[in-house]
C-alpha cells in the first residue's frame, strides 16, 4: 500500500492506495464549507468549516464526512490519521480514482466542481 503526503494543491498519481490530506478545520461555522487554502504545518491545507464545536471529537467527524462528500468518495473511506485535538490534521482516503489531485486543486481554489 502506498502512502504518501498530498497538500491541498499538490499533484496525486494516477490511482494512489492511500493520500494524506492535509487539512485546517473551522469548527463552529454558520455553514458546512469545504475550500480555500491554510498554510499550516503540514503545507498547504485544505480549509474545511464545519457547523459543530471543537468538543467530544464533533468538529474532527464533521470535517471526515465533509472531505469525503466534497472528494467524492465513501465516508469510509476517508480516515483521521493525526490532529485528533487540533485545528490542523491529516486525513488517509483510501481507493481514489486519479481525479483527486483536479478535485483538491479546484476546492483549495474554492472553484465549485
Amino acid at each position: 500500500m502506498s502512502r504518501r503526503v498530498v497538500p491541498a494543491g499538490g499533484a496525486a498519481s494516477a490511482s494512489p492506495d492511500v493520500v494524506t490530506v492535509a487539512v485546517r478545520v473551522k469548527p463552529g461555522s454558520a455553514r458546512v464549507r469545504v475550500g480555500g487554502c491554510f498554510a499550516g504545518p503540514y503545507g498547504s491545507a485544505l480549509v474545511i468549516a464545519v457547523n459543530p464545536p471543537a468538543a467530544d471529537g464533533r468538529a474532527t467527524e464533521a470535517a471526515r464526512l465533509a472531505l469525503a462528500r466534497a472528494l467524492e468518495v465513501r465516508p469510509g473511506a476517508v480516515t483521521l490519521r493525526t490532529g485528533a485535538a487540533s485545528r490542523d490534521k491529516l486525513f488517509l482516503v483510501t481507493g481514489v480514482a486519479g481525479e483527486l489531485d483536479a478535485r483538491l486543486r479546484r476546492l483549495r481554489d474554492g472553484i465549485p466542481g
